[in-house]
């Protein structure tokens, strides 16, 4: 009878003694003498590997030569009680096949420590080391608890635009696309690059956000949320920053500011709630080498709390909901402001919030969660609503809302939208926004407006929380980043 693969993940679940299995994967580790050889193999599936026992009077040396780090190899034989410590079961091997050749002398990721910058480098090899494995398996289970959440509640997923013509946030960092001749590009009257003969006929761009198209779905379908990949030419190197990402952007007509606010909160603790009950493998281990790397850092520098409390500290705390009127006042009266340890001094209203001052209103002041709202009119997008004169303080706010976690500061942004059209014809005045270029925009605030809200989860910046990685460039299999399109 021909035996099918099975995968290791099942194997160490399931835990069948005595019967006969195929598994294929690659090596990790090889150790032993010339009497027996302990074979480490990983296929992907857990972050466990399976311990395979290679004795050198059933598998011939010659394999038993080629059997190095890296290399790919199927395996058959016999699933035995371990009679050593580190796991449970083991395969007894009789035959073993070298799927692939690793040669041992230029084979870069070698049994030792690597640091994160090395492997960026070699990117396309990452994803075979134990934690850039559990990365990815945690970014499919995130992708997957996205879906699934927003399907459980009725919403729709649409597949808004990647090239666009207009600028969703109005910031102006964006990626050109073209096919016109860069070196002798046509030309107007006036000597400008003429748009007209490209192929769109128009000037065009890599999308910010699919919001704006989200809106006009969600003003027909009343709860969708698109997910896709966005881009920002925005020259920074930060740990925080790429520029390709993924964003989950819900929009949903008959939403208050209140509405969303509630909606991120059960959103937000649905995907740490997930991630907690099916990722526990991964998530055990990279809270281990978070611990480990910790040791390591001074004493002012260490986390209060471990990835695993992080994570619980989500769920076991409601959000506080704070106006960013509140929270400039503790801020401006708090003792590093004072005592003038922020880097960005809290002066004055309209003041434009740091991570560092969003961090201490989550870590030090409320120590929880929180989402600040009604922000200054003049730090925030043309599409969110004004406040009316009666609340808080006044025209110069709008609903606009961030929810703000520790560690990481700003995970979500979002508004009630601008739904009426004299107001938000007054707003794209003052942003300097034609009003031509947003036609199809403004058309919803004519025919059959509504009041909807909606925000904008980074799924790199969520896979950062989730995983307690440093550097954003770890959590995407490619980073693209200001002069790095490698790969």
């Amino acid at each position: 009878m021909r035996l099918t693969r099975t995968k290791i993940s099942l194997l160490l679940q399931e835990k069948t003694l005595d019967q006969e299995v195929l598994v294929k994967g690659w090596v990790r580790t090889k150790r032993g003498s010339k009497n027996v050889a302990f074979i480490a193999l990983n296929d992907g599936s857990t972050i466990h590997n399976l311990q395979i026992v290679a004795d050198p009077g059933i598998i011939n040396e010659e394999t038993l030569r080629k059997v190095t780090s890296g290399a790919c190899i199927a395996v058959t034989g016999k699933l035995t009680a371990s009679q050593g410590q580190g796991q449970s079961i083991e395969l007894y091997s009789s035959k073993i096949e070298i799927l692939g050749e690793a040669d041992p002398e230029s084979y870069p990721l070698q049994p030792k420590k690597h640091s994160f910058e090395f492997l960026r480098e070699i990117a396309h090899l990452r994803p075979r080391t134990a934690t850039f494995g559990a990365v990815y398996r945690m970014r499919h289970a995130m992708t997957f608890a996205i879906h699934k959440f927003f399907h459980d509640k009725g919403f729709y997923c649409v597949h808004t635009p990647i090239v666009t013509g207009s600028d969703a946030e109005g910031a102006g960092e964006m990626f050109r696309v073209t096919t016109l001749n860069m070196d002798k590009p046509p030309r107007d009257e006036e000597g400008k690059i003429d748009y007209k003969e490209d192929f769109f006929g128009k000037e065009t761009n890599l999308t910010v956000s699919g919001q704006l198209e989200g809106e006009l779905a969600a003003l027909a379908l009343s709860e969708v949320y698109t997910f896709g990949p966005t881009f920002r030419a925005e020259n920074s190197n930060t740990s925080r920053h790429l520029a390709e990402f993924w964003m989950i952007e819900p929009e949903m007509a008959f939403y208050d500011i209140n509405d969303n606010m509630d909606l991120a909160e059960e959103f937000l603790k649905y995907l740490v709630r997930y991630a907690l009950d099916h990722c526990r493998d991964d998530l055990e281990f990279l809270n281990k080498r978070a611990l480990d790397e910790e040791k390591d850092k001074k004493k002012e520098e260490k986390s209060e709390m471990s990835l695993i409390e992080r994570l619980q500290f989500i769920l076991e705390n409601d959000f506080a909901r704070v106006t960013y009127t509140e929270a400039i006042e503790i801020l401006r009266n708090s003792k590093p402001n004072k005592k003038k340890k922020f880097q960005f001094l809290i002066e004055r209203w309209g003041a434009d919030l740091q991570s560092e001052h969003e961090r201490f209103l989550v870590e030090k002041h409320f120590k929880r969660p929180v989402i600040l709202y009604n922000y200054p009119k003049a730090i925030k997008a043309f599409y969110m609503r004004q406040n009316d004169p009666e609340s808080q303080t006044g025209e110069d706010t709008v609903a606009a809302m961030d929810v703000l976690f520790p560690g990481i500061g700003e995970i979500i942004g979002g508004s009630q939208r601008e739904e009426r059209l004299d107001k938000l014809m007054q707003r794209m005045d003052q942003a300097h926004i034609p009003h031509d270029e947003m036609w199809w925009y403004l058309d919803t605030r004519k025919f059959g407006t509504a009041p909807h809200s909606g925000f904008g989860l980074g799924f790199e910046r969520l896979l950062l929380f989730i995983t307690g990685l440093g550097n954003i460039r770890d959590v995407i299999p490619f980073p693209r980043t200001p002069e790095n399109a490698e790969f």
